[in-house]
């Protein structure tokens, strides 16, 4: 079978080795920038080359609370991209968003998928209202009829329900059908801080309206091996959207997910990708929990349904770093 990523061409600053998907017990431990913060494995001694416990249980960065915004606007657009599904996208979205909310700054999520479960899992109703698929097919032109509050201060989504699902075949043969969401999301970028567009796990138009609509990617990557299988393809995609209709697009970063650093498996997942992305990757890690369940059925994001819980805070901590790394606001 032919390696993915093979003769897979570079985003500035990024490059994918071929061997990404190599068996990840065949290769060495890697060595660290020593000036970077670690906590060392039980047993290990100062110097010595990182293990995959001690890269999943490193010290994250004490990122500082963004400082109170002046004034809003105009927003940064964000995908939340991975073809494949179940990695975390609509998770990291909603609370995400819920977290940079918390910090004073106004966002908006675009619900681009056709199961709607960043509605759902923000307690939007989406029966009989106004969508993304009608903005996207012209049904309605003003996208403020489509936006709807939430109980969250400062966040506003944009729903869909699956009625999206079509929104494919309406496209194909509308004229520069790659930039429709842009411009949608334009008229109304001077009232937010920052859009967060949840796109579908796929690669299609959708998510190549998203991205071409987007200055940044991010790209929620689940702590298992068959979630690498993917990500070169993504990248590849990202990089011809770069090219050919959005110059702007940036990799925001990759962030981990569904961590569970009990296992080995797990464990060497994150030391591969902190290997091949290096600093693309966030220092926040998303660990697995019965709590994101537990919120989604709430119709409230995880900081404001558990705020105490370790996930909440690894979200505010992302919100956090996203500012710091001048991905947001």
């Amino acid at each position: 079978m032919a390696n993915p990523s093979a003769d897979l061409p570079e985003l500035p600053g990024l490059e994918v080795p071929a061997d990404l998907l190599a068996p990840t017990r065949a290769r060495p431990e890697r060595r660290r920038a020593e000036s970077e913060p670690v906590a060392p494995a039980a047993g290990s001694e100062p110097g010595a080359p990182r293990s995959a416990e001690a890269v999943s249980t490193r010290l994250y960065n004490k990122f500082p609370v963004p400082a109170p915004l002046p004034e809003h606007g105009p927003a940064r657009v964000i995908a939340m991209c991975n073809q494949k599904g179940g990695v975390g996208k609509t998770t990291t979205s909603i609370n995400l968003a819920a977290s940079l909310a918390g910090y004073g700054r106004r966002v908006l999520c675009v619900d681009f998928d056709p199961q709607g479960a960043l509605s759902a899992g923000l307690g939007i109703s989406t029966h009989n209202a106004t969508t993304i698929y009608d903005l996207l097919i012209g049904r309605e032109q003003d996208p403020r009829a489509a936006i709807q509050p939430t109980d969250f201060e400062g966040l506003d989504v944009i729903p869909a329900n699956i009625d999206l699902s079509a929104a494919e075949v309406h496209l194909v043969t509308e004229v520069a059908r790659e930039q429709i969401l842009a411009s949608i999301l334009r008229r109304v970028a001077d009232e937010y801080d920052v859009i967060i567009v949840d796109c579908q796990p796929s690669l299609g138009l959708l998510t190549v309206n998203a991205l071409t609509a987007s200055h940044g990617v991010m790209i929620p990557l689940e702590c298992e091996y068959f979630a690498l299988r993917g990500v070169a393809l993504l990248i590849e995609t990202i990089d011809k959207v770069r090219s050919r209709l959005n110059p702007a697009l940036e990799l925001d970063g990759i962030l981990p997910t569904m961590f569970d650093g009990r296992t080995l498996h797990a464990r060497e997942v994150l030391d591969r990708v902190y290997e091949v992305f290096g600093d693309k990757v966030f220092d926040t890690v998303i660990g697995r929990t019965v709590k994101f369940p537990d919120a989604s059925i709430a119709g409230v994001p995880i900081v404001e349904f558990a705020p105490t819980h370790p996930a909440a805070q690894a979200y505010r901590q992302l919100a956090r770093e996203l500012v710091a790394r001048g991905a947001a606001a």
